[in-house]
């Protein structure tokens, strides 16, 4: 009889893991408030200034700036940080669009390097080498919320005279040897899109320590105006790509309850990878002594075939969801592989923008490996689950090893 349940057998769980995204009766308050006040927009209203204030004081910056997106804070923050159009921006080929096509967007060329296999995140030596006379910025990704070695990064980037822009839309609260991330470098961004650990359907923040890339973003974010003008007077380039009161008075009761949540997270991500490093062929992401926080934003691992009868991990996968564990590929190409790059399809209704750089011609093993074969995904409301939901997770891996035959 099968033991699996892709094959029939009884699967692990039926009950759902947590739902997301968690509110209660604090949006509920605060969004009537908003609507009541009569002040929607963050020009009139306060609640987008205290939120910036209070997000940029966790964060240990001293300037937030919030606009509509992560996206948006990324473009934004290179152009305050004076990355200017046909500079070359470093990148890892293995993050979210976003990270690259905000370099797009700005007028930028992404240059995509490998990842360190070990922790999933830009691999600093790889990026030294991808360095030309036309760099100008590198854009560190703490993916999944787990922090870059900050210390190599702000070493290349002062050797090299290049900006930092971290990417920490995944990364709230984070640390690197006790220092919160976003602020380490020139700026960084974060995220507070539907998914993300504490959200408002869609927004995001830049933080920074630098007062003058403050001062330019807070312009291209409001029209290119400048604090020391009229109101019909406009500075420099920009746009309205502002964040609403209505977003802000979301994240100020999302953000209430945040810490709660982060050590819920965290410490089923140490449960995780004590537990499931014990089995042949599943290997968690290296634990570092410097990471004294991470953003637990996904719980990532690495599928070794070989210990699972050759099976391809989408054979994993898919019987992973049928014991009733969600189970996610994550990315299947490298960024470099994408359609819009391989084709440049950067203009108006994919018209050829031909940038001096074959996006054909990038080879990073180690993100393919990671999209093809390798990397699985558990999502961040997952990991707000109880200690018997995290051993259904390891239950089912050790099922579906036992039984590897019948994927």
């Amino acid at each position: 009889m099968a033991q699996l349940a892709v094959k029939g057998g009884k699967p692990v769980r039926t009950e759902d893991f947590p739902v997301w995204p968690v509110w209660g009766d604090e949006e509920i308050q605060n969004l009537t408030d908003v609507v009541k006040s009569g002040k929607w927009g963050c020009l009139s209203g306060t609640r987008t200034a205290e939120f910036e204030q209070q997000f940029a004081t966790y964060q240990h910056a001293r300037h937030g700036i919030c606009v509509n997106s992560g996206t948006t804070a990324l473009r934004l923050a290179l152009i305050a940080a004076d990355v200017s159009a046909r500079d070359e921006v470093i990148v890892p080929a293995y993050t979210f669009i976003a990270t690259a096509s905000a370099v797009i967007d700005m007028g930028g060329i992404p240059i995509f390097v490998d990842i360190d296999p070990e922790t999933y995140n830009m691999d600093v030596k790889a990026a030294e080498q991808a360095i030309t006379e036309r760099t100008r910025a590198i854009m560190p990704v703490h993916f999944a919320g787990r922090p870059i070695d900050m210390d190599a990064v702000l070493a290349l980037a002062k050797k090299h005279g290049l900006k930092v822009i971290e990417d920490a839309a995944q990364a709230w609260g984070a640390e690197w040897k006790g220092n919160r991330l976003g602020a380490m470098g020139d700026a960084g961004c974060f995220s507070f899109q539907s998914s993300k650990n504490i959200n408002a359907g869609e927004g995001g923040i830049i933080i920074t320590n630098d007062d003058m890339v403050a001062k330019m973003a807070h312009s291209h974010n409001n029209c290119g105006r400048s604090e020391d003008g009229l109101w019909y007077e406009h500075f420099y380039f920009g746009g309205n790509t502002r964040m609403t009161e209505f977003q802000a008075a979301v994240l100020q009761a999302q953000f209430g309850r945040y810490d709660e949540q982060k050590e819920i997270r965290q410490e089923n991500l140490a449960y995780l990878n004590e537990n499931l490093g014990e089995i042949e062929g599943i290997e968690p992401l290296a634990d570092d002594e410097n990471i004294t926080s991470h953003g637990s934003h996904l719980y990532i691992l690495r599928y070794k075939k070989e210990s699972f009868a050759n099976k391809p991990k989408e054979k994993f996968i898919e019987a992973m969801q049928q014991e009733g564990i969600p189970t996610s590929t994550g990315y299947s190409i490298p960024l470099y592989k994408q359609p819009v790059f391989l084709n440049k399809a950067f203009g108006p209704r994919g018209k050829t923008i031909d940038l001096p750089v074959d996006y054909a011609s990038f080879d990073c093993p180690e993100t393919e490996k990671a999209c093809s074969e390798e990397a699985i995904w558990f999502t961040q409301n997952m990991l707000l689950g109880t200690r018997n939901d995290m051993n259904d997770i390891i239950t089912a891996i050790k099922k579906v090893k036992e039984n590897a035959d019948e994927m």
